[in-house]
């Protein structure tokens, strides 16, 4: 059984710096949609419907 790839904590880093960059340059008034686009593209780069289901539960514990 092939375990699943996982990134670094110093890619992780790496995402969230760019990820809070990218909210940055949207703007609070296209915050929503850039993140909603994101999702969309990652689940499609994902190709697992189910994966990105477990990945959004993840999301929303502790918020």
């Amino acid at each position: 059984m092939n375990t699943p790839a996982t990134l670094p904590i110093e890619g992780l880093e790496t995402v969230y710096d760019a990820l809070a960059q990218a909210i940055d340059q949207a703007g609070p008034d296209k915050t929503e949609l850039f993140l909603v686009k994101l999702a969309l593209l990652n689940a499609q780069a994902l190709a697992d419907a189910g994966l990105f289901q477990q990945h959004l539960r993840a999301a929303l514990q502790d918020l």
